[in-house]
C-alpha cells in the first residue's frame, strides 16, 4: 500500500491552530517549511523592536508587539489606515517540533521565527540488513 505525502496536510497537523483574529490583519504572516525547520515571517513595520514579546505556554506560541503613533495633539487626520496599539498573534504548535530551539530575528520590519522539526520527527531512511540464510545440512551416514 502506498501513501502519498501531502506537505500542506502535514503543516496543518504541526500548526494545528493558526489564529484568524483581527490581529492577523495587523500582523500578516507567511508560514513555510525550509529543510528541517518551519519559518514564520510576520510583518511588523513601524514596531519598536524593544516592544516585541514572544512567549511559549505549553504548545502555544504568542507574539505581541506595539506600534504607536508619532503625531502631536494638533494633528488633523486626512486618512488613517495604519493600525496602532498592541497586537498579538498565536500559533498552536503541534507535536514533532523542537519548541526549545525556536529562534527569532527582527529585521527590516519583519519578524522571522525559525521553528526546527524535532529530530525524532524528521524523515529518515531505515537500513535493511540481510544475512546469508543458506541452510547447512549435514548428512549422517
Amino acid at each position: 500500500m502506498s501513501r502519498t505525502f501531502d506537505p500542506f496536510n502535514e503543516m496543518d497537523r504541526l500548526f494545528s491552530g493558526v489564529s484568524r483574529t483581527p490581529a492577523s490583519v495587523a500582523m500578516p504572516m507567511d508560514l513555510y517549511r525550509d529543510g528541517d525547520s518551519y519559518v514564520a515571517e510576520i510583518d511588523l513595520p513601524g514596531v519598536d523592536p524593544a516592544s516585541i514579546d514572544i512567549d511559549m505556554d505549553g504548545q502555544t506560541l504568542t507574539v505581541r508587539a506595539e506600534r504607536s503613533s508619532h503625531t502631536g495633539e494638533g494633528t488633523q487626520w486626512l486618512t488613517r489606515e495604519r493600525a496602532e496599539g498592541t497586537f498579538a498573534r498565536q500559533l498552536t504548535l503541534g507535536n514533532g517540533l523542537a519548541a526549545e530551539r525556536i529562534s527569532a530575528d527582527y529585521s527590516d520590519g519583519v519578524l522571522r521565527l525559525t521553528i526546527p522539526v524535532a529530530e525524532a520527527a524528521r524523515p529518515r531512511k531505515i537500513e535493511v540488513r540481510h544475512s546469508d540464510s543458506a541452510v547447512h545440512s549435514s548428512v549422517e551416514s
